[in-house]
């Protein structure tokens, strides 16, 4: 295989996700430090990573992405043969993609030392071609970030402690699962495992603040980070656990008490044509967040990959949602029709947006 060409940046959350994976499958890439808005002629989308091919087509979107280079490069594989554990990690990658952003780019843009820090490399990396003073941009790029991912997406006095929560959780049930094995599913990395590297490598495990965090408190995840970076298919080998392990339990738990709520909610605000909407998470009101088309098509993906199950494999996977609370919110609103990807070109970029939010 030629060099795959990976549009994006040094910090980005998918971009660092997509990376893990590439180097994990040994799969030649080169990495080009990229704005998202410089590539929306190509793709479509305002959105990276991006990766162009040898043959010049484009790819978008970390999930597909990776399905799709699992089908050119097949062993090993790092979605489980096991069908109940693929579904499982499947949840697992969607949470981590989805619910962990907001964590993500709190800690990010809403630490000063963090922000200073961040908007400074954004800049250096990124935006050197733009003609404005540095300390413009950085201001520009800070406010922007601010505007849209942590004060325009639900984080205020009200719900800081709860985004937090999210965090600090997520360390603590990693943390029991690593005290135990290398890997979320065993001895190499699966799916489930790259879904949370997104926000745990170049987010918590990078930044200041969530970093700091991470080693003083998780030792076993800050490990697992660089394990994970570290990973090669030859010789990082070895077998997976039976079935759905006990301890992914916890996180099944959280996972249907906040992004399957949230999932549900933006869905039901989709087919009400609002553009914005409510929603109580454990307790705690977000108020206004945007209602995201493309969130409406993953929650119909992960209904379809259940639907894709033999009869008895599907009764395995009722069984399990039901116990960890997950069954209702996946399936409370019908008749999901996000429009995403109509005719299953996915990740292959159609030049008009997947996102439509």
């Amino acid at each position: 295989m030629q060099p795959l060409r990976v549009y994006g940046a040094e910090v980005s959350y998918f971009t660092g996700k997509l990376e893990g994976y590439l180097r994990y499958k040994e799969i030649p890439y080169e990495r080009v430090a990229s704005d998202p808005g410089s590539l929306t002629k190509q793709t479509g989308i305002a959105q990276v990573p991006a990766v162009e091919l040898a043959d010049g087509r484009w790819l978008t979107d970390t999930t597909p992405i990776i399905a799709w280079l699992e089908t050119q490069q097949p062993e090993p594989a790092v979605i489980p043969v096991d069908p109940l554990q693929a579904f499982a990690s499947r949840l697992l990658e969607d949470y981590g993609d989805e619910w962990l952003w907001r964590p993500a780019m709190h800690y990010r843009w809403d630490y000063k030392g963090d922000r200073l820090l961040l908007r400074r490399k954004i800049v250096d990396e990124m935006l050197g071609h733009i003609p404005a003073p540095a300390f413009l941009k950085r201001l520009m790029v800070s406010t922007r970030q601010r505007y849209y991912f942590t004060r325009g997406d639900g984080v205020n006095a009200r719900t800081w402690a709860h985004v937090e929560r999210g965090y600090l959780e997520s360390l603590e049930q990693l943390g029991a699962i690593l005290e135990t094995r290398p890997f979320l599913l065993g001895e190499r990395p699966t799916l489930a495992d790259f879904g949370f590297f997104a926000s745990m490598f170049r987010h918590f495990g990078q930044d200041p603040t969530p970093s700091t965090i991470m080693r003083e408190t998780a030792p076993e995840v800050y490990a697992w980070v660089a394990r994970l970076w570290d990973a090669r298919a030859s010789r990082t080998q070895g077998g997976l656990v039976a079935s759905v392990p006990d301890d992914w339990g916890p996180i099944l738990e959280t996972l249907g008490a906040t992004h399957l709520e949230q999932l549900s909610a933006n869905a039901e605000a989709w087919q009400r044509g609002h553009k914005r909407f409510d929603v109580e998470i454990q307790g705690v009101r977000y108020e206004r967040l945007r209602t995201a088309r493309y969130r409406v098509w993953c929650l119909e993906q992960l209904r379809a990959h259940f639907e894709e199950l033999s009869e008895p494999v599907r009764a395995e996977a009722r069984a399990l949602l039901e116990k960890h609370g997950c069954w209702e919110p996946l399936w409370r609103v019908a008749d999901l029709a996000s429009g995403v990807d109509p005719d299953g070109d996915a990740p292959f970029a159609t030049g008009h947006s997947m996102t439509g939010l």
